[in-house]
């Protein structure tokens, strides 16, 4: 089950016949590296110490990113032991933020087996879809077992965009992150453009030749005729349906939700 967050929108802001845009960010990485708590920084600007990390829900925000409109979902996936049974998100994400916890030199270790995982997929499906990497908790820097350089270099091995961030104290920096996603969406749309449609030819049977358009002789050469060349209709195939979005469906019971809002930060500690 989904939740919407934003600014409601006004019923004569936009036509019906022009939704908006969408993009949908997967967020991947061990447990504790702060998946959730980037996400609820984003959606919120508020920063939660806990959370139960068996969770895995989808949340929708309407964001502006560089004067564009665009309909922002985000999964705040729960894998249990690493990228396993990871299709739920795999054939549903535009782009991936993948985490870990500059602190934590396995959860840095566990972002490559990621990002090896993405790769094969991109390969196997022809879909190259934007990867950012993400180090996480840069106010813990005293206790950091991940050095930037690191990040970087890993960064640049898999072709992945790098950045460092703290989810319990920079909003803005959180905020640029999802919002360079969706330019990445955008860049990679721009690279690889639709196909047109294709065209097939119509040929209309040649009418009957009733005489051979005879041209006369001059200066020595010789008569050359011209048959009457068949018409060539061109329709155009119409362009296939694109595919309706699935719902995405969590784990998370929802049925006795009535605030989205309050129930997401409910139980949670806020700073």
């Amino acid at each position: 089950m989904s939740s919407m967050f934003g600014k409601p929108r006004a019923s004569g802001e936009r036509p019906l016949q022009s939704p908006l845009p969408e993009c949908n960010v997967a967020i991947l990485g061990c447990r504790g590296v702060g998946k959730s708590a980037l996400t609820v920084k984003f959606l919120t600007k508020r920063f939660i110490s806990e959370y139960d990390p068996n969770l895995e829900d989808t949340y929708t925000s309407e964001e502006l990113v560089d004067q564009q409109p665009v309909l922002l979902k985000v999964m705040d996936t729960a894998d249990q032991d690493g990228p396993r049974n990871c299709e739920r998100y795999l054939s549903w994400a535009s782009a991936f933020l993948v985490v870990y916890s500059i602190d934590d030199r396995r959860s840095f270790e566990g972002c490559q087996r990621y990002l090896e995982v993405l790769a094969l997929h991109a390969r196997g499906c022809q879909r190259r879809c934007p990867m950012l990497l993400l180090g996480n908790k840069l106010d813990m820097d005293q206790y950091r077992q991940v050095p930037s350089a690191e990040g970087t270099s890993l960064a640049s091995r898999f072709g992945c965009l790098f950045h460092e961030v703290s989810a319990c104290q920079d909003f803005t920096g959180v905020q640029h992150i999802f919002h360079e996603a969706v330019r990445a969406v955008r860049r990679q749309a721009e690279w690889n453009p639709p196909a047109r449609p294709l065209l097939v030819t119509e040929e209309r049977p040649c009418p009957p030749v009733a005489a051979a358009l005879a041209l006369p002789t001059h200066h020595g050469l010789a008569t050359c005729t011209f048959n009457t060349l068949s018409t060539v209709n061109y329709k155009e195939i119409p362009s296939v349906a694109q595919a309706k979005l699935v719902t995405v469906k969590s784990s998370r019971a929802q049925s006795k939700r009535k605030a989205p809002t309050l129930t997401l930060l409910k139980g949670f500690k806020i700073f």
